[in-house]
């Protein structure tokens, strides 16, 4: 997440090792100063280059295609989203077929029978960074843009969504989740031009509202689909939110809104609210949250790493404290690649039967799509099908009362096709492809088996699955145990090189020796 930073320090690094720099610090000799007319041989060279819409990676001037993502120079995907053709200007060829499928859904669906809310305002990407660096910003506007595109393209908003009319939140409510200080920071900046909460949390004049705005989108879209206005309902929403904590904004999140929607959803009358995260990264402000908190279920699938991956918090044994062990859990993912398999594997043995035995009265999802494929700072491998069902598994829960808040996500065809298709789970479409009986990694089921350990201290309806999958784990354990065996066997080296050549010849002597003196 802190690859902007990098870019900062490897520029600035490349920048003192030039010739005019040298020159501008006095690092000649006297003798030097004399030489007026001196001019450096080599005259310095502007090299061409452009960023990927779709991925914001630098690419040479005299290549069409980005090297990262095969994105074209000119990707119309700002204007039709995922359905833009990644070769060129135009559309796939899918697109007439979209509209087509839609067409007549669209001619006999009113606003008042589609059920599923949107929350979105324009003046959330007003937000952006002002300072010009090395590197785009990969939480920038153009992520609301690519899906809205790819929404309005597939006929679904507008459509067969409505809209909620945008508010900004009050301080008073903010005053729920944030302390003071940190309202007021974030306020704040709205009298500055540009400014940063961390090096890679920026502001400008405009942040704080926007910010307002996506906090008050999640808090009346969770009151609405919880009294029953709306079905359910996606926030397309930017500043993100979940690793705002009490105290501070950081993580280019300023204020919580997962955290606004849940209490919201407790005004409303909910009783026990549930918080699924599929970010890439752990919500640490989430967590901190509510990790006292009994009546929200904090339950987070990350990259962790051993606390190498950003943030570093998330660590399975991190369950809760001060009488709500248990409240929090977290599935801490020991490497990069993890896909749908490990993730629906997850939802099946951990997610599923906790939030079950919790029983929650309304459901969020913390929809961050930067464990997509694709995405140049989560680097894993989930496919739109794979959210797909996820939300479709969650969807069970609470009487279909689920709201799904976009957290990150930093690749636009990756965001914004993930984006629709659990949109259209909401619609009530199916999943497609439906990942029932997935065989994790070998790491993924490490992972999961080190959470059900943990966890099953606190819920008892976890031990079947940990009892079933430490014999699967033993299983494949001593299978792999005696292909290690024969392959050490097989890799093992011949007798003779082992002695070396004077042993082996003074062996051979020996034994002919012996032989013949048997034969006297």
């Amino acid at each position: 997440m802190h690859y902007v930073i990098y870019l900062q320090k490897k520029a600035r690094v490349q920048r003192e090792m030039t010739l005019q720099d040298m020159y501008n610090q006095d690092s000649f000799d006297d003798d030097d100063e004399e030489d007026s007319d001196w001019e450096p041989m080599q005259k310095h060279v502007e090299i061409m280059k452009w960023f990927c819409t779709n991925c914001t990676m630098v690419n040479l001037d005299d290549i069409v295609h980005c090297d990262i993502c095969g994105e074209h120079k000119e990707s119309g995907i700002l204007r039709h989203g995922f359905f833009a053709s990644p070769f060129q200007d135009g559309l796939m060829d899918v697109e007439s077929e979209v509209k087509e499928k839609y067409k007549e859904l669209r001619s006999g669906v009113s606003v008042s029978s589609s059920c599923t809310a949107i929350g979105f305002d324009e003046r959330m990407l007003l937000h952006s960074e002002v300072e010009m660096k090395s590197h785009p910003h990969p939480e920038r506007a153009d992520r609301l843009r690519a899906i809205a595109a790819s929404l309005a393209t597939a006929g679904i908003f507008p459509g067969r969504c409505y809209p909620i009319p945008a508010r900004e939140i009050t301080r008073e409510e903010l005053k729920m989740v944030h302390s003071m200080e940190q309202i007021e920071a974030v306020e704040l900046t709205s009298h500055i031009y540009a400014s940063y909460f961390t090096p890679d949390t920026y502001a400008n004049e405009h942040s704080a509202r926007a910010a307002r705005l996506a906090a008050g989108l999640c808090a009346d879209l969770a009151a609405a689909i919880f009294s029953g206005r709306a079905k359910n309902g996606f926030a397309l929403v930017r500043p993100p939110g979940h690793h705002a904590g009490v105290r501070q904004a950081m993580g280019f999140c300023l204020h919580n809104n997962a955290a606004i929607a849940a209490l919201a959803a407790q005004a409303a009358g909910a009783k026990k609210v549930l918080i699924v995260d599929w970010d890439v990264h752990h919500g640490n402000g989430t967590q901190e949250i509510f990790e006292q908190n009994k009546s929200v279920l904090y339950i987070s699938l990350h990259r962790h790493e051993g606390g190498k991956f950003y943030p570093g918090t998330g660590a399975a044994d991190e369950v809760g404290i001060q009488g709500a062990e248990g409240y929090c859990v977290n599935i801490p993912w020991s490497r990069g690649g993890v896909g749908d398999n490990d993730y629906v594997f997850a939802f099946q043995n951990v997610v599923l039967p906790i939030a079950s035995e919790f029983a929650p009265d309304f459901t969020i999802i913390s929809a961050g799509f930067d464990a997509a494929r694709g995405d140049p700072l989560g680097c894993c491998d989930v496919t739109p099908a794979g959210y797909a069902q996820m939300t479709h598994m969650l969807n069970v829960l609470s009487g279909g009362k689920l709201l799904v808040i976009l957290e990150g996500g930093y690749n636009l065809r990756s965001i914004s096709s993930s984006a629709t298709s659990v949109i259209k789970v909401l619609l009530g479409e199916n999943p497609g492809c439906e990942l029932h009986h997935c065989a994790p990694s070998k790491a993924g089921l490490q992972t999961v088996l080190e959470v059900l350990k943990i966890q099953m201290n606190f819920w008892p309806t976890l031990a079947p699955h940990f009892t079933k999958l430490q014999s699967q784990w033993e299983i494949y354990a001593s299978k792999s145990k005696k292909k290690q065996i024969k392959k050490v066997r097989r890799a093992e080296a011949p007798i003779w090189w082992k002695w070396g050549r004077k042993r082996l010849l003074y062996n051979i002597l020996k034994g002919h020796l012996r032989v013949k003196s048997k034969g006297y």
